[in-house]
């Protein structure tokens, strides 16, 4: 059993397992804000990982290649607080390829998911992170894919969107059924694993962000220290038009 409030151990590590437009740099800002849970980031995303490896300093000088083993290393340096948690954020299909990686670096592991997971981060928790309404999350992610705005935290002045987003009924309902897709891939591969996540849903998140923080922390054992605070980093993006799809949608689809 991977462990909670309930099984009274602390874990080394989580990871945030999630689909695109579901909160998860809300949560990632919120469990960051504690100082106790890690600093979650996509340190796995294959198109990021040459970014990270130069910010780290681990890329050859001679090719520009990286050794998966101190890519993972420099990515536990770098998502660890004081306390010694990791943390990370992984959508799906980023775990086909972390696991396929890590697989590289521990072959005596290949083949076993959790069990590699485990060797490269030590006893790691699983967060699932859903939405509720996925018309909802579909309209959220091509509104952000045609703007380039993703999102926005209360730190930073408003920023403009690159382009103006432009509602089609087409490419909603294929997010639509890439949400319905990644999320049952999701809870195949827990199923097949076995693990025993910690479910979060956006609405929740949404309406109570930091109750929820503070249900993630119990879960991973995780003890907020007195004088810190959960703090909320990011702004809402939803609006208006927002809903005025979601309408739309609901009433041309089929």
């Amino acid at each position: 059993m991977l462990p909670s409030a309930h099984s009274g151990g602390r874990a080394d590590s989580y990871l945030i397992c999630a689909t695109p437009r579901t909160g998860s740099s809300l949560l990632c800002g919120l469990l960051e804000s504690t100082g106790v849970a890690g600093r979650p980031e996509s340190y796995f995303r294959q198109p990021d990982e040459e970014a990270w490896a130069a910010r780290w300093g681990i890329l050859s000088q001679s090719d520009g290649a990286f050794s998966y083993a101190d890519y993972v290393q420099a990515a536990l340096a770098a998502g660890r607080t004081d306390n010694g948690v990791f943390a990370a954020r992984i959508m799906w299909g980023t775990m086909a390829e972390v696991v396929s990686k890590l697989a590289t670096v521990y072959p005596d592991l290949a083949g076993m998911d959790v069990d590699l997971l485990q060797r490269a981060f030590g006893q790691t928790g699983f967060i699932y992170l859903r939405r509720g309404d996925a018309v909802a999350q579909a309209v959220s992610l091509l509104r952000a894919e045609q703007t380039n705005l993703w999102f926005e935290t209360t730190q930073a002045a408003h920023k403009e969107p690159e382009r103006e987003p432009h509602f089609d009924l087409d490419e909603l309902r294929a997010r639509v059924h890439q949400v319905g897709d990644h999320n049952a891939a999701w809870q195949a591969w827990f199923a097949a694993t076995g693990i025993e996540t910690y479910p979060v849903l956006y609405e929740d998140l949404d309406a109570d962000p930091v109750g929820i923080t503070r249900g993630v922390l119990d879960f991973l054992g995780l003890e907020l220290p007195g004088t810190a605070e959960i703090v909320v980093q990011h702004r809402r993006l939803a609006d208006h038009l927002s809903a005025q799809w979601i309408n739309r949608y609901r009433a041309e689809e089929p």
